[in-house]
């Protein structure tokens, strides 16, 4: 199965957007392949404005998030790695999703999980026979 970060990621995004948040990006610059402008970065972090007037041509990708911006006036473009992707909330309250910076997926771990052999589904209790329903009040 593909990872759900990028799922996720643009889920939250396309919800902030709705209802009028600022969604910020906070990425670990510390992963490879992320390109981000190294002045802005804190801790390895750093944390990025992708509200859809804050950036141009956004792409939220099931292996990166990628987009150009201004950045103290200089443009740059801009690409994270899904797995570098830490965080996605709003600026004004905090809401949003953040993710667990020690997951891995990659393409040989979701093979590898291809391979292994399907679980068996579970056994109806009581014996067997056709499912039924209960009332609960």
């Amino acid at each position: 199965m593909t990872p759900t970060r990028p799922y996720l990621v643009r889920a939250i995004y396309e919800w902030l957007n709705d209802n009028n948040q600022t969604p910020y990006l906070l990425v670990d610059a510390s992963r490879a392949g992320v390109v981000v402008p190294t002045a802005y970065i804190k801790d390895e972090r750093i944390v990025l404005n992708i509200a859809p007037g804050a950036v141009r041509d956004l792409f939220i990708r099931n292996d990166a998030v990628s987009f150009s911006a201004r950045f103290g006036g200089v443009p740059m473009q801009v690409h994270a790695p899904m797995l570098a992707v830490l965080a996605i909330y709003s600026r004004e309250n905090g809401q949003g999703m953040f993710f667990d910076e020690d997951e891995s997926f990659t393409e040989e771990a979701s093979a590898e999980q291809t391979d292994a052999p399907e679980p068996e589904p579970p056994k109806p209790a009581g014996g067997g026979g056709r499912p039924s329903l209960r009332v609960v009040k």
